[in-house]
Parts: structure tokens; C-alpha cells; sequence
């Protein structure tokens, strides 16, 4: 069984969506969060390294023009 979001899943079953239906759902929606954190990740990485990137940058420049 896949991971699932228990209060998405409880909602759709106290609205009347049939149970098969309502864990399907769930399920989706909790694959679709985990993508979204993968991407959030590599985001985090990325800043960092542009980050640095723009430090070293100004470090050399300063050092190249005094």
C-alpha cells in the first residue's frame, strides 16, 4: 500500500466518495507532495550554490581591483 494523507482520505469518505475511491485519491495526492519536496530540495541546493557562486565572484573582483 502506497502512503497516504489519512484526513484527505477521512474527508472524502465523511462527503460520500466510496472508500476504493477516496484511497486512490489520497494516495495520489501524497506521491504528488513527495515530488514537490524532491523539487523544494534540489531548490535549496541550487540557492545555495548561486549563493556562493556570487560570494566568490565579489571576493575575486574586490581582490583583482585593489
Amino acid at each position: 500500500m502506497a502512503l497516504m494523507l489519512g484526513k484527505l482520505f477521512e474527508a472524502l469518505r465523511s462527503g460520500g466518495t466510496p472508500e476504493d475511491k477516496a484511497r486512490e485519491a489520497a494516495e495520489e495526492v501524497a506521491a504528488y507532495e513527495g515530488g514537490l519536496a524532491s523539487v523544494e530540495t534540489r531548490l535549496s541546493v541550487l540557492t545555495w550554490m548561486v549563493g556562493a557562486n556570487i560570494a566568490l565572484t565579489i571576493a575575486i573582483m574586490v581582490k583583482l581591483f585593489q
